[in-house]
């Protein structure tokens, strides 16, 4: 039975992962900080960690693992630590990484940020933007670490469940009659479902025949705001205000990921099949409606 861990776990996709897991019948461990309950019962073994105190994490090092999935890595000193203690000690990585790494643009391929040549700077601070600190992270993992590092990038992550309710905030909005702030309604966007997120992490620590590195996922195709509102209208039947500027408060979650998207084809090449984005955020759609 492979042993498994999953740093974080306890919610969205990385809940789902383990659910997964565990219907495969791995040996699962999570490690967190304690804070959310979850409903895996005795089907997990459980670590308390805390990132800020690199010493908590001392005792992952006391077992060996065929594979690691870590969803909490977000500074290049994390990385670090979790290299010197995974050395020996696993067999491969897995690294949730981000469609933040790439500069604005549509149809980004892997090559278009190389973290194997990318310059590794360490901050006082240890204070980072999200997308320099997944750069750096990713930097870090494939220049330094001695084992196989997989890197998945996502774009916005969208799901019933999804507790920053970036999709509902225009479903809520449009059903109240209140105004958004959206810049250009014709800005493209890819997305990914939480269900679909789940789903390729397990297919990257399961496929033996793809090589280490970074991949991009994402459903296929991609959407437009408008698009985005269209199908709120029709869900909610009412018309959308929509206003190019105006209070922060009202700016649309999507705002800052617009304009900037990812090709999937490496990892269909290598065999995953995606979802049509349209189909499921839809559905999601009609599911906020209901509610």
């Amino acid at each position: 039975m492979k042993k498994v861990l999953v740093l974080g776990g306890t919610r969205f996709f990385g809940k789902r992962l383990v659910h997964k897991l565990i219907e495969k019948g791995y040996d699962v461990s999570i490690a967190t900080r304690g804070l959310t309950e979850d409903d895996f019962g005795d089907d997990v073994s459980r670590f308390i960690i805390d990132r800020r105190n690199p010493d908590t994490l001392a005792q992952l090092s006391n077992y060996n693992w065929d594979l690691v999935y870590d969803n909490i890595c977000y500074t290049p000193n994390e990385a670090k630590e979790i290299i010197n203690l995974l050395t020996d000690h696993v067999k491969k990585y897995i690294f949730t990484s981000s469609l933040a790494v790439y500069d604005t643009g549509l149809n980004h391929v892997e090559n278009d940020f190389d973290p194997f040549n990318y310059q590794i700077e360490y901050n006082n601070d240890n204070k980072y933007s999200y997308a320099e600190g997944k750069r750096l992270c990713e930097a870090v993992l494939f220049q330094e670490a001695v084992f196989p590092v997989f890197a998945a990038r996502f774009p916005v992550v969208l799901g019933p469940d999804d507790y920053t309710k970036r999709l509902l905030f225009h479903v809520d909005k449009i059903g109240r009659n209140e105004e958004i702030i959206i810049s250009d309604l014709n800005k493209e966007m890819t997305f990914i479902d939480s269900y679909e997120t789940a789903e390729f992490l397990l297919w990257l620590g399961e496929n033996e025949s793809i090589k280490s590195g970074p991949f991009n996922a994402c459903s296929n195709g991609v959407v437009t705001f408008k698009e985005i509102i269209n199908i709120c209208e029709m869900e909610t039947g009412k018309k959308a205000i929509i206003k190019s500027q105006g209070a922060n408060e009202k700016q649309s979650p999507f705002d800052a990921y617009s304009d900037q998207s990812l090709s999937n084809e490496k990892a269909k090449k290598a065999g995953f099949q995606f979802l049509e984005v349209h189909k499921w955020m839809k559905e999601l759609i009609h599911h906020y409606c209901s509610l």
